[in-house]
């Protein structure tokens, strides 16, 4: 399934690639409105009216966000890290709230999904931050804890990484899915049964931990959910070219794993 999950994400090669970005590098330079300082200024002010009341709404969103009702986990899920075997309760380390990353990494796979390890590149320096705000992150993944250690060393990322093999965490937070859903075409993710083309999905669900122990799911996103937790997607959507991304059956087709590219 992984090997079929590669050739569909990387069906360009670097030349081909090379070849739309000046096509569309000439079809901007050639067709883009050029106007003075001053009308510049009257355009840029009149995005800036817009972009404040996109700011409004985006907090108005988040509070919606935070005004979901809650459901008690009572399941006991337990996860094997480089701290041993830990549960759900222990992940929180200290803290009262929980995001995990819901990591592509299938058990018999080689290696982490380069899409996820794209999205993980932004781990490790915010952790900090999350952490003096009560929070704490980690990602979990299906595969083996001994394949993860190696990736992530791989990788070069020291974030928490534990696996959820043993368990059915992934499968009750609906990234990971059964061979009869996949035979299906009914494996229910982002909120609807679909044919999702491979057996292990991203997200990020959150959790709350109240001073008595009980553990609370709060939020779980997935698929575009997860776009506003990419750093590199933001600055990409200011550039004049944005995500240039169009045109192609698996958008992130040019995402390559950090030390992939040029290769």
């Amino acid at each position: 399934m992984f090997k079929y999950y590669l050739s569909y994400i990387y069906p360009m090669s670097l030349k081909e690639q090379k070849q739309k970005n000046d096509k569309k590098e000439k079809h901007i330079s050639e067709n883009h409105k050029i106007v003075s300082q001053s009308e510049w200024m009257e355009a840029r002010k009149d995005l800036l009216a817009k972009e404040k009341e996109f700011t409004i709404l985006r907090d108005q969103l988040n509070q919606k966000r935070r005004d979901l009702p809650w459901v008690q986990v009572n399941k006991e899920y337990v996860f094997d890290g480089s701290d041993g075997k830990q549960t759900l309760s222990e992940l929180f380390d200290g803290r009262s709230q929980l995001i995990i990353y819901h990591f592509m990494f299938g058990p018999s796979w080689d290696a982490g999904c380069p899409s996820c390890s794209f999205w993980a590149d932004n781990f490790n320096k915010i952790i900090i931050h999350l952490n003096q705000r009560d929070v704490t992150m980690i990602a979990v993944s299906r595969a083996p804890y001994n394949k993860i250690a190696a990736y992530r060393k791989r990788m070069g990322w020291d974030f928490n990484w534990v696996s959820s093999y043993d368990s059915d965490f992934n499968f009750d937070f609906h990234v990971s899915f059964t061979q009869e859903e996949l035979a299906k075409k009914e494996a229910f993710y982002n909120y609807v049964a679909q044919d999702t083309g491979v057996s292990e999905k991203e997200g990020v669900s959150v959790f709350f931990k109240n001073p008595i122990g009980h553990i609370f799911h709060t939020y779980s996103t997935y698929a575009r959910g997860i776009d506003m937790l990419n750093v590199t997607y933001n600055y990409l959507d200011l550039v004049p070219k944005g995500r240039d991304e169009g045109g192609h059956e698996f958008l992130q087709y040019w995402v390559r794993r950090h030390d992939e590219y040029g290769k």
